[in-house]
């Protein structure tokens, strides 16, 4: 299973969760892997959004109570 990057974006508020995604996929390779957990309830609808709209893969994980947890993987931007 190939590694994974981490980007806790928990204490955040929109847009920064977003923001600071795009950031960390833009320095990772095709195909990278990166979690990213926010307790933001808009990154719940942002972090989805704007990785398909980046070409990336996002799949909503399992999280604790209160947090949205996302496995985007990186993919070409469109």
């Amino acid at each position: 299973m190939a590694k994974e990057t981490i980007l806790d974006a928990r204490g955040l508020r929109c847009p920064l969760p977003v923001v600071r995604m795009e950031a960390a996929l833009r320095r990772l390779p095709l195909g990278a892997r990166l979690r990213v957990a926010s307790d933001d309830p808009v990154a719940a609808v942002d972090i989805p959004h704007f990785a398909a709209e980046g070409g990336h893969r996002c799949e909503r994980l399992p999280g604790p109570e209160g947090t949205c947890v996302f496995l985007v993987t990186r993919g070409e931007k469109p």
